[in-house]
């Protein structure tokens, strides 16, 4: 799994305070940063205001949803169907965007939680999800296609039932209009790919 992780502000300042920020051999009263490190603090400083990637993540999915989710667990059997709902905020200052899904699977309750947000540093759109079902932690990155309205993720599950062998996985949101959208969820074994579930949002509120 690659993360991008981000040093505290105030660290990378004491940082930039340092004898070696300020290119002499040992501290002295006055000393200022180098041109270099000043725009290293810029860098950093810009990395981490929200911008329009994070505006459009907002517009798309923020509000109440309600879900209509179609899985093909065995593709030579009919799909199973099923309902939830999924309440999306805007968190931390517009930086990420925060899902909490209610519904249920194989007939049990089932709930998670995503939060989604854009990069600034790595320049692609993340999402980590958990879940009250497994133990484990699904994180993608992707990005947004304009001409489509089509947000695409890929990242890698493990299987249990094959020892945690990992597989590849696509997860793809197509935006239909201001009050739609539908997510689908792909999975490639032995160089095939196939679909695995499709959830239809419409919004609630």
């Amino acid at each position: 799994m690659r993360t991008t992780r981000l040093a505290p502000l105030a660290l990378f300042l004491a940082l930039l305070a340092s004898p070696a920020a300020a290119g002499e051999g040992k501290p002295a009263d006055g000393a200022q940063p180098s041109a270099e490190a000043m725009a290293k603090m810029q860098a950093w400083q810009a990395s981490f205001a929200p911008g329009a990637e994070h505006a459009r993540l907002a517009e798309h999915f923020k509000g109440r949803w309600n879900a209509t989710t179609t899985m093909w667990m065995d593709p030579s059997a009919p799909p199973s169907t099923s309902s939830g709902t999924a309440t999306n905020t805007v968190e931390f200052g517009g930086r990420q965007v925060r899902t909490h899904y209610k519904g249920e699977f194989m007939g049990e309750p089932f709930e998670g939680i995503a939060m989604t947000g854009y990069d600034n540093a790595a320049r692609e759109y993340v999402n980590h999800w958990v879940d009250s079902m497994g133990t484990g932690q699904y994180f993608t990155t992707g990005s947004y296609d304009p001409s489509t309205r089509t947000y695409t993720f890929r990242g890698e599950m493990a299987d249990p039932s094959e020892g945690g062998k990992r597989y590849a996985t696509r997860d793809t949101i197509r935006i239909v209009d201001a009050d739609h959208h539908v997510m689908e969820s792909f999975e490639t074994r032995g160089g095939t790919e196939r679909r695995m579930m499709r959830i239809e949002y419409a919004r609630a509120d």
